[in-house]
């Protein structure tokens, strides 16, 4: 396999397992109180989610000098290595993996301590961002960086939020389903003009599908029925897919064109 191939390969991976790890610590940060039947499965998707994402970041981190040399014999030159280590993507690693140690210690503890703690890991792993790509080297950076950092909080929660979903309709009574979908599809219906901007077509089909969600597979799961969680969870299954084709996507263009390539 190509070194940029893989390189991509592990990045895109990393972004969808770091905000799966982020959006669950999110969600249970807002409902963890509500759902004493999901919130033991959502932790260990979480945990792993975290455990995997700092593997492939390590992964991904050391194979930047193979990219540098072209071959993957890269990885083992101490000069490459270190232009490596003295680059903005040893900061970048550094920052995201903080965040996931402390996604992990929050998944652990019980309490508002614990929602604290991982709601404080997932900003600083989403704070990462901001050290490279078009943000950083602007000089406008004091403006942008809030806003980039606003933009991925949003993505995470919303992406990090669909599996939590799917798994509350199939565990939690039909009324506490109906409700946190009905509070997550409000607040998704206003989050995703905002978001509309970047990435227009790929989030206006989850624009119908948050709406779907909130006018009608939402309320569907309150009054019951044999398919209305096969329904819901159709939908919620379709928006996860199209939310990790944009963050492949968003992997593969800030590989090959971020000011940092």
């Amino acid at each position: 396999m190509p070194v940029d191939v893989l390189s991509v390969t592990l990045r895109a991976a990393s972004f969808l397992t770091l905000f799966q790890a982020a959006g669950i610590a999110l969600f249970l940060a807002l409902r963890e109180q509500q759902l004493p039947n999901t919130v033991p499965a959502l932790r260990r998707v979480g945990t792993v989610a975290a455990l995997i994402a700092a593997s492939l970041l390590v992964a991904h981190y050391l194979l930047e000098a193979a990219r540098m040399s072209g071959e993957l014999a890269g990885m083992l030159d101490p000069t490459l290595q270190g232009l490596v280590l003295r680059s903005a993507a040893s900061v970048t690693l550094s920052w995201r993996l903080l965040g996931l140690l402390l996604i992990l210690a929050g998944l652990r503890a019980a309490g508002m301590s614990g929602r604290t703690v991982g709601v404080i890991g997932s900003v600083v792993l989403l704070a990462s961002f901001t050290f490279i790509g078009h943000t950083s080297k602007d000089g406008l950076r004091w403006l942008l960086s809030p806003l980039l950092l606003t933009h991925l909080a949003v993505v995470a929660f919303w992406y990090g939020a669909l599996l939590p979903l799917y798994l509350v309709s199939s565990r939690e009574p039909p009324e506490t389903a109906a409700s946190v979908v009905q509070q997550f599809s409000a607040r998704a219906v206003w989050l995703v003009p905002v978001l509309l901007f970047a990435k227009v077509a790929g989030f206006g089909a989850l624009m119908v599908l948050a709406t779907l969600n909130r006018w009608r597979f939402g309320p569907a799961l309150q009054r019951g029925g044999p398919t209305a969680g096969y329904r819901f969870r159709y939908v919620v299954a379709t928006e996860f897919t199209l939310l990790a084709a944009i963050l492949c996507v968003t992997a593969v263009m800030t590989t090959f064109y971020s000011p940092d390539s």
